[in-house]
């Protein structure tokens, strides 16, 4: 049975050996490690082979009799023995070749949750990728490291969007050329159209609730990545702000990876918090006619 526990021992030489022996005598195997320096303890995440039959409570029983201090211990697979400096390679490439799967990326490197925990005691850690605020969770508290390497991949994000924005403001359509979309507001609704043909529309509910207002926008395939949706967000948010609202909210699948870099090349801030199957995105917008340039 393959298990990665986790334990805090004082940062004295021989602690960690101590735990060595109490896992022979007991038959259990280390198989891999990896250490999180702290202050005045350090925390060990061992992948550990024990005998049939054991459960998390025995690995707690193991951890006390060898002065260690039991953080937590669950089950898992063969795959958690690759490599960690292999882990963190793949995963930089990966979201150097498509950015917006960050949230999903980041989760699965830390052994963490994009959905929040319900009912359970949980840690949570806030990434910035620019303005945006992607949040990661697990019962099990995040280490100085782990926050570390949590925010240096969401720099490579943040670095690899302006780049993409920047490209893409340069082979966008001018707004003002004859090909660009034109922005119609009436009411609660702007749309974008191109001649007689609308490509692109943000509908704003009509009603706010708790001062935050529902926002649903579209934007016709053949127009998209080119920076027609970030224009659409920030005439929306205009339309808010002058409603008096404080935020917009905005709901889509948790698979869309538009989302994002669409927030990101608005300039505006955002909060993204995945839950189920939905990813729900919400974007100040009280001070937005005050910075709107």
């Amino acid at each position: 049975m393959l298990w990665k526990m986790r334990i805090s021992l004082a940062d004295r030489p021989g602690s960690l050996s101590v735990v060595a022996q109490r896992c022979g005598e007991a038959g259990v195997n280390i198989v891999g490690m990896q250490v999180f320096p702290g202050i005045e303890s350090v925390t060990d995440e061992l992948v550990v082979e024990s005998p049939d039959g054991w459960t998390e409570d025995d690995l707690r029983a193991l951890a006390d009799s060898a002065g260690a201090e039991f953080i937590d211990a669950h089950r898992t697979q063969e795959g958690v023995l690759l490599d960690q400096a292999t882990r963190h390679v793949e995963a930089a490439r990966t979201i150097l070749g498509d950015p917006a799967r960050f949230p999903e990326i980041v989760a699965r490197l830390l052994d963490a949750e994009a959905d929040p925990i319900e009912g359970r005691p949980a840690d949570t850690m806030d990434l910035a990728v620019g303005d945006v605020v992607v949040q990661v969770h697990r019962t099990t508290p995040f280490t100085a490291t782990e926050h570390t390497r949590g925010a240096s991949m969401a720099g490579l994000v943040t670095d690899v969007l302006r780049r993409d924005a920047s490209y893409a403001a340069r082979v966008a359509p001018d707004p003002g050329s004859a090909r660009a979309p034109e922005l119609v507001t009436a009411g609660f609704v702007v749309t974008a159209v191109v001649g007689a043909v609308v490509v692109g529309r943000a509908v704003l509910d009509e009603q706010a609730v708790d001062a935050a207002r529902h926002l649903e926008l579209e934007v016709d395939p053949g127009w998209r990545r080119q920076g027609l949706g970030t224009r659409l967000l920030k005439e929306a948010a205009r339309v808010s702000a002058a409603l008096g609202d404080d935020e917009m909210s905005l709901v889509t699948t948790a698979d869309n990876r538009s989302v994002l870099p669409m927030v990101l090349g608005s300039g505006m801030r955002g909060r993204m918090k995945i839950s189920g199957a939905e990813l729900h995105v919400r974007v100040p917008v009280r001070d937005f006619m005050a910075v709107r340039g």
